[in-house]
């Protein structure tokens, strides 16, 4: 673990025919499996107070969150929540190195624990895999072949229709599907092309996502460090490896417990070999745990031969410890999570910005008032339409429209442009701090303030 590998690179990709073990870790992340699957399929038709459970509407610049629409006007919520998602993918790396992409990462859950299950189940083992992919154009490799790609088509329609409705809505959707072709052309060629995307991703290109173009993995290498938790394989104990021989036992007392059956090479989804140090392909899917567990209990030996392991633990025999750097970027995520939720849950579904028109004077009105024009925008930051009117704290202060602001769209601004009007009587300063409210539905929903200018009196 002193160093990160690299796979060894060959010219010709070598397809990879990873071999299932069932084991304890196996089943956890299965389970796991079920409920993301149900989650992610079930989300688009999900509802929170009657808005979406997620929805990422590019085209019409509206996004809900667990039931909380943000507008491009929460640009700055976006940014704040992004960094906080990037700190907090610094910190789960820095102690629990790329795990993340073992259990979480979509890719790996649909190719490992969907496509991958389906594959074995038509084709069978590696074995009977590799021979039918090796073997002439029989009937019975047309038929698994011709079953096996015809569910990757339609397992990858699903992700897509699913995928499409995060971002139009599930009802654009909807509507999509049941409408004839001619009215939603483009949503009909996207559903496609997103299937086409999904079942290339998981039909050839594969472990190549997490080994090739995933960037996290390229990162990992800077992130974890002597006291970082991740697959490891434990040479000390491990080494000097050896076949075991049933005739004569007694030649493994002078060698480790790795008995170099090769099956943590056999099960891994990117091809590589724990034994040889932690690894950029190494997405700690757990596999090589489960099947090395089951050959240790098999020869009475201690399990967790391979594990979570730091390079401290095994080095140095160390217990797992909570870092200083950890401590220090989890109190950072700590704040910015709760400034995050501050904002979030403090913000006014309306907003007011009032501005008194540049280089204009104060002008003479009849009645002895003074007025000064100002221009204003509403931003209707909710979900429905709202009728909204400008009123001044003082009463004494009259408002005269230019244009009326009217009726607001949801997610959408208005401008409106009116004067204000004070008494002369009243004005006893060249420069007179003005409260305005926003009103809907006779409640104040904002106040402003602004300056208005004015002769003194004094």
């Amino acid at each position: 673990m002193d160093a990160l590998l690299v796979a060894k690179e060959t010219p010709k990709r070598q397809w990879l025919y990873p071999l299932i073990r069932k084991g304890k870790l196996y089943h956890w992340r299965s389970r796991i499996t079920y409920v993301y699957l149900a989650v992610f399929f079930a989300g688009p038709y999900l509802r929170i107070n009657g808005q979406p459970f997620l929805l990422l509407d590019f085209i019409n610049r509206q996004f809900v969150i667990l039931g909380q629409v943000f507008w491009p006007q929460d640009i700055f919520l976006f940014a704040l929540a992004s960094l906080v998602f990037l700190l907090a993918i610094v910190l789960f790396t820095i102690a629990f190195g790329r795990i993340f992409c073992g259990w979480i990462c979509p890719q790996t859950i649909f190719m490992e624990l969907v496509f991958r299950k389906i594959e074995v189940w038509i084709e069978g083992s590696p074995a009977k895999a590799k021979k039918l992919d090796a073997g002439p154009l029989t009937r019975e490799k047309i038929f698994k072949k011709g079953t096996k790609h015809a569910l990757f088509i339609f397992i990858s329609f699903l992700i897509s229709n699913t995928f499409l409705a995060y971002i139009i809505g599930s009802g654009s959707l909807i509507r999509i599907v049941t409408e004839p072709v001619k009215t939603h052309w483009v949503g009909f060629i996207s559903i496609w092309l997103f299937t086409l995307v999904f079942y290339l991703i998981y039909s050839r290109v594969r472990e190549q996502v997490c080994t090739l173009f995933c960037p996290y993995g390229r990162l990992q290498g800077v992130m974890i460090d002597q006291h970082t938790l991740v697959v490891a394989y434990n040479d000390i104990r491990g080494e000097p490896r050896g076949k075991l021989k049933k005739k004569d036992d007694s030649l493994r007392q002078h060698k480790g417990d790795c008995v170099d059956c090769g099956l943590c090479v056999d099960v891994c989804p990117t091809g590589i070999d724990i034994r040889k140090g932690t690894q950029l392909e190494c997405i700690n899917c757990t596999a090589c745990i489960d099947v090395c567990n089951d050959v240790m209990t098999k020869i009475n030996r201690q399990p967790n031969l391979i594990g979570f392991y730091s390079e401290n633990m095994i080095r140095e025999k160390e217990k797992p410890a909570f870092t200083w750097r950890m401590a220090g970027y989890g109190g950072v995520i700590f704040v910015m999570m709760a400034v995050l939720c501050y904002f979030i849950f403090s913000r006014a579904n309306m907003d007011l910005a009032i501005l008194r028109s540049a280089g204009m004077l104060y002008q003479e009105q009849p009645g002895h008032y003074i007025s000064n024009i100002y221009n204003a925008e509403i931003i209707n930051k909710s979900n429905t339409d709202r009728n909204v009117d400008i009123v001044p704290a003082d009463p004494a202060i009259k408002i005269k429209y230019i244009q009326a602001p009217g009726e607001v769209n949801a997610g959408g601004s208005t401008k409106t442009v009116f004067f204000l009007m004070i008494q002369d009587k009243d004005i006893k300063a060249e420069k007179t701090d003005v409260k305005i409210n926003l009103v809907f539905n006779k409640k104040i929903i904002q106040t402003v303030s602004t300056t208005f200018v004015g002769p003194s009196n004094d």
